[in-house]
């Protein structure tokens, strides 16, 4: 679990099956076949945002945020949204630390590396 700031806020984020749960019944798509479409992350600290899906990046952060306070009466992500008073996408700490946490909480294996290669089987 780790925390960010977000919209003036720090929140908690926690990547755990809860977080892929929360994502299906909210958006109705799987976190981690999103989660990989944002591999073009990285370009951010040279200052490359051409690869950011801002509402993906944000609904994931949502569902991350869910599974840290389980149990909860949480909003749901339109009210999530309309509560953050602002959101800074020059402020990379904020967008790197959920990308981190999922990397590292849904690929404990791999680290804080891609998601692990697929090996094909040989007969």
């Amino acid at each position: 679990m780790r925390k960010v700031t977000l919209g003036g806020k720090e929140i908690a984020l926690r990547a755990s099956p809860l977080a892929l749960l929360f994502y299906r019944q909210a958006f109705g798509k799987d976190l981690i076949a999103d989660l990989v479409s944002l591999q073009s992350l990285q370009g951010l600290a040279k200052g490359d945002f051409s690869g950011l899906d801002t509402l993906l990046l944000l609904q994931i952060a949502y569902a991350m945020h869910r599974a840290a306070k389980p149990g909860t009466n949480f909003p749901g992500f339109e009210q999530w949204l309309g509560e953050l008073e602002y959101i800074d996408f020059g402020d990379t700490d904020w967008i790197m630390g959920v990308a981190e946490e999922a990397m590292e909480g849904f690929f404990r294996s791999a680290g804080s590396a891609a998601p692990p290669a697929t090996k094909s089987k040989k007969k």
